[in-house]
Formats: structure tokens, sequence, C-alpha cells
């Protein structure tokens, strides 16, 4: 039902990439607007767990990513003021990956353009216009633009989700996220790192390329905005964890210029379809750090929107179906991470309690923590599509 089919996809972050190359391989005619003047290979880290990785081994990038990103052996729990361990838990149950953000847009933007995709940068979007057929949208460059299809992969200020939707208003958690990659040990073992203290934790994980990923939580009352692309004092993050254990303290040392943004709750939206346009990845569903599932979110979502396009007559039908698939999982997906982000923080006697149990948890029954997780990490969004 595809071929020949224009395509439109707004944003060529890991969500637009990665449907734009599904797309394609099923024979539609995909062109990328993008704001950007080219796809940068910026941002730090993600872990991919197994069911991003069907899909990457669905879209035949499985084998290109296993080259820069390192496999993960397993998740380590520790109390952050003191360094001592809590539990371990072993990622044995499928492939899970550690990669550079920008290692991964590189890839979906390569594969992209072998499969045929087409690409216009500098184009900033002002303006979806929906309920004529066919969408159009209009950028700050003059430009206005009509789509026999259209699919907005445009993050979390999504033009097509206001379109759909109106204006969200999502609202400050309180807490606030550094995020740095610093030089590697030679001898890090590919384990991801979490250390939990009252008020605050911090993750940490080798990326490949020579690097580690720092991800840095803190619960705060100021506000701050919501932008990947706000620059912060390294003091104030060494500030923040100075009463953490060495470890984390002597990674701090090595961060020169740390990421800050403020972490917002949005509601998964309403309407994710409609006068033939649709939303995926964060556009649909922004969700929380704590469960890691963002960027795999976004792999599932494209390749289940590619599909339901290829096997159905209209796109109205195809984007119904593909929400009916993705609407519950993604919701409960968010929702756990929003549960992770409480669990983390513990003070007091709840953290004496939380940790002794983690520690026999660990000692009796490792796999357990990481079972709980199984309807996440053990999905198949291909469904035996080659996967």
């Amino acid at each position: 039902m595809l071929v020949g089919r224009q395509v439109t996809v707004l944003g060529a972050g890991i969500a637009g990439l990665a449907v734009a190359r599904a797309l394609a391989l099923r024979g539609a005619q995909v062109t990328v607007y993008e704001q950007s003047d080219a796809i940068h290979e910026v941002g730090a880290g993600l872990q991919i767990s197994p069911n991003g990785m069907r899909v990457l081994r669905a879209l035949g990038l499985a084998k290109g990513l296993a080259e820069i990103a390192p496999r993960a052996e397993a998740i380590a729990l520790f109390d952050g003021p003191s360094g001592a361990p809590l539990a371990r838990m072993p990622l044995d149950k499928g492939e899970y990956r550690f990669v550079h953000r920008g290692a991964l847009i590189g890839l979906l933007a390569e594969g992209a353009r072998a499969a045929g995709v087409q690409f216009r940068f500098l184009q900033e979007v002002e303006r979806v216009v929906l309920g004529a057929h066919p969408p159009r949208f209009i950028t700050l460059q003059g430009a206005e633009v009509e789509s026999e299809v259209l699919i907005g992969a445009d993050g979390l200020h999504s033009k097509v989700r206001e379109a759909l939707n109106g204006a969200a208003m999502p609202f400050f958690t309180h807490q606030v996220a550094w995020r740095a990659t610093i030089p590697v040990e030679p001898d890090a073992a590919p384990v991801a790192q979490l250390f939990m203290g009252p008020g605050r934790h911090l993750v940490s994980y080798p990326l490949g390329r020579g690097l580690r990923n720092i991800v840095a939580i803190e619960e705060r009352r100021r506000w701050v905005e919501e932008s990947w692309n706000l620059r912060d004092d390294p003091l104030t993050l060494r500030a923040a964890f100075s009463r953490f254990c060495p470890q984390v303290r002597g990674w701090l040392k090595a961060v020169d210029t740390p990421m800050l943004w403020g972490l917002f709750r949005h509601p998964v939206a309403v309407r994710w379809q409609g006068h033939g346009a649709a939303i995926l990845g964060d556009a649909a569903h922004p969700t929380l750090p704590f469960l890691a599932q963002g960027a795999v979110m976004a792999l599932e979502d494209a390749w289940v929107l590619a599909e339901r396009l290829s096997r159905h007559d209209t796109s109205g039908a195809a984007f119904a179906s593909y929400k009916a698939a993705r609407a519950a999982r993604c919701t409960r997906i968010v929702e756990a991470a929003n549960a992770n982000a409480r669990n983390y923080h513990f003070g007091g006697a709840r953290r004496l309690v939380a940790h002794a149990g983690l520690r026999l948890l660990g000692k009796v029954a490792p796999g357990a923590l990481l079972n709980r997780y199984d309807w996440v990490h053990g999905f198949d969004a291909t469904e035996g599509a080659g996967g």
C-alpha cells in the first residue's frame, strides 16, 4: 500500500529517522523536514533494551549498532553516600546496548539515506493546518507544504500534536537533570551503575567511543527550563553530589560543561492521528528518563506506524490501528517511569528499609528486580517480521 506514496516526516531525531527508513524500505517516497542545518550527532547516552534491538534488527541496523555500542552486562545499584553495593541485576535476557545518542542518530540517518529518504534542512515549522485534505504546514522560512501523509516526529514541542490536541500544559516535577560525558577508564566494565541518595541519584555507564555517560538527577524547588541546550556550571553539579562517595565525586571532577534541563511531566496525547496526520515518539508520549525507554518507544512506534500504513488502504485506518496498538503500552511505560522518579530518592527510615530490601533480594533472587519489567523488555513490536 505504500509503494510510491508521498510521506512527509517532521523531525530528524530518533523517531523521525526510524520511521523514515521503515517507510522507505516499504516503497514510500519519504521527505524529512528538519529545522537544523544538518543532522548533528549531539547528546549523551542511551540504553537500548531488547525491545528496541528487535526493531533495529528488523530495520537492518542491529549489526551497525553492535559495531559502535558496547553490549551491557548488568545494572548495579549502590547507596550513593557510602558507595556500598546494594544489588546487581544481570542483563542476560536478551541484548542490551549502551550507545551515544549521536552515534544512534548517525546510524539511523545513514540507514534512511540508503533507503532513499530525502532531507530538507533549515525548515522550522511555524504552524500545522489540519482539517482540509491534504494536511499542510507553514515554515518560518515562508514555505507552505502540502503532503498526502504527514507524520509528526517533532518532539516535546510538536506542532503536529498541537494541531491535533491543542496546546499542552506540562508541569514541573521539581526535579532537574544534568547530563555529561567524560573519558572512560580503560578497564571500565559495561555495567550501568546507579547511585541513590536522599533527594537525588546518579547513573553512569560506558558508551563506546572512549566515553562514559553521566546523568544526575536532583530534587529542587527552583524552576528550570525544559531545554536540551542549557549549560550549567560544573561546580553546581559537584555541590549537589558533594556528599556522595569518592567514585561519584571523581567522575564529576572530570565534567567540564554539564547540560541541565528541567524535568516536566507531560500528558500522553489524547489524539494521535487525524486528517491525514499522525504523531509518534515524544510528540505523542513524552516520558521522564527513569525507565530508559524514551528512545526505545520511538523505535517501536516507528516500526508499528510504518507497518500499519503498509497494511491498510487509507491513512485514516492505518493511523487508527497504530494508535490502538501503541497507546495503552506507552501510557503504562510513562506511568512506570513516573513511579521510579519517587523510588530512587528515599531518605530517612524509608531509605534504610528500601536499601535493606534491595540487598536481600539481590542475594536471594538477583533476577527478580529486573523481571518485573519483562513486559517492557520482552515485547516484540516487529511480531516476527524478520526481527
